[in-house]
């Protein structure tokens, strides 16, 4: 084993020969390593981590015993539970295009199609990784707080949720080298908030960043990612992975409602100026400026380009129709904080339901990667239809064909008539 101790991240980019997704293509150098040539990297943190034992053993909270029932239930197999045989998908490269609004952008208009199709493999390739490594930081919290949780039904939660989250990591992992084979380094933005995670001392601030923000952000771009994805492999690896994550953030809402009440008003800012910096830095991970730098744009100009695209700008702010109800059912959404999620475009989604009321039916459902992935993928697909028709119809003018907005309309409901 080589290891590799540094204090920075890797910014290199990784491919990995044989992929479904290239093969045929000429191998590089780095395909031709084996891993007898290459070392493995560790980037070291330090936390003052304070742990704690529980002595009583109580379990004081039976949603939070069920949902590790669940957990021990419904656990799958990324090599047993998953097709990985089936064949690469057809692309549509002008529909990925439209929706990051780069159709008539002429850094993209001049790429050749086999320079369209690299694009848009490593545009791919960048989301996953960001998958990838945000479920590795949530290995090393949920990990974190199995040691600091103070009670005992947290404390098994925790560690269930670790070995889902390793899990995760192994999955995506696989993906990314046996199905796409490039891996991209980690966005500075999302790497910024697992930093500030993993070395806070506070176990309570773990939770908030951890269950609430990262998690609940995942949810909702896991729902976006199987929606538009072409792969049916993906789309069961992320039906599985939700099923998860579900079960992650509904721990989370529950067992911080409680706590928060125990804060002092001070202690409450605190956490609620948290959360609010971590929405705003989670706003800008969504945008790939690695491939831009990658490919030789202006990074800076092409990241105004997506980001003021609409199916952009909805998307990001989609992101958090999970992570503001559950901020204020559990007291975080103050009357201090308020205004600054005003600001940011994204407090509509405060009376969205949260995670806080279990729904039982549902968490409990048995695994199936067909007719209740196809049940579940529907609902998402209209509740995601009606915020995007919803945000159109404040739009002047129609950003896809530029024709006035209210023709659009008027066209859909003679059509849908």
């Amino acid at each position: 084993m080589n290891l590799q101790w540094t204090d920075e991240t890797p910014r290199k980019i990784q491919s990995f020969a044989g992929s479904d997704r290239r093969k045929g293509e000429p191998d590089d150098i780095d395909d031709k390593l084996t891993n007898e040539h290459v070392d493995q990297v560790a980037e070291i943190f330090s936390t003052p981590l304070t742990g704690a034992y529980n002595w009583d053993y109580t379990i004081q909270d039976n949603r939070i015993k069920k949902l590790y029932e669940l957990g021990k239930e419904l656990n799958w197999n990324a090599e047993m539970d998953i097709d990985w045989n089936r064949p690469w998908p057809e692309e549509d490269f002008e529909q990925g295009a439209a929706l990051m609004n780069l159709t008539d952008y002429p850094p993209y208009m001049a790429l050749t199609e086999e320079q369209k199709r690299e694009f848009w493999l490593h545009q791919n390739s960048w989301s996953l990784s960001q998958f990838l490594h945000g479920e590795q930081g949530a290995l090393l919290v949920a990990s974190q707080l199995t040691s600091c949780a103070p009670t005992f039904n947290a404390k098994l939660y925790a560690a269930s949720q670790t070995f889902d989250e390793a899990r995760h990591v192994e999955v995506f992992n696989k993906y990314i080298q046996q199905r796409i084979g490039l891996m991209y380094p980690i966005n500075t933005s999302l790497k910024s908030i697992l930093d500030k995670i993993l070395t806070d001392p506070r176990w309570d601030l773990k939770f908030i960043g951890m269950q609430i923000i990262i998690e609940g952000l995942a949810l909702s771009a896991f729902n976006t990612a199987r929606e538009t994805t072409p792969d049916e492999v993906l789309k069961d690896i992320i039906y599985l992975v939700v099923r998860d994550e579900a079960r992650h953030v509904t721990f989370g809402v529950n067992y911080l409602e409680e706590f928060v009440k125990t804060l002092s008003d001070e202690e409450k800012e605190e956490r609620a100026q948290f959360a609010y910096e971590a929405c705003v830095v989670s706003r800008e991970r969504l945008v790939a400026t690695d491939v831009f730098a990658h490919f030789g744009w202006d990074v800076e100009e092409a990241r105004q380009r997506v980001m003021e695209g609409f199916v952009m700008s909805t998307f990001r702010d989609l992101l958090f129709q999970r992570v503001i109800p559950n901020l204020k059912r559990i007291g975080l959404m103050t009357d201090k904080i308020r205004p600054k999620f005003e600001e940011l475009g994204i407090l509509d989604f405060e009376n969205l339901p949260d995670d806080g009321d279990i729904d039982w039916k549902a968490m409990e459902r048995p695994l199936d990667v067909t007719e209740e992935q196809s049940a579940e993928q529907a609902a998402i697909k209209e509740q995601m239809e009606k915020i995007v028709a919803e945000r159109l119809a404040q739009q002047e003018t129609c950003p896809i064909t530029g024709r006035p907005m209210a023709e659009v309309l008027a066209e859909k409901e003679a059509a849908s008539a």
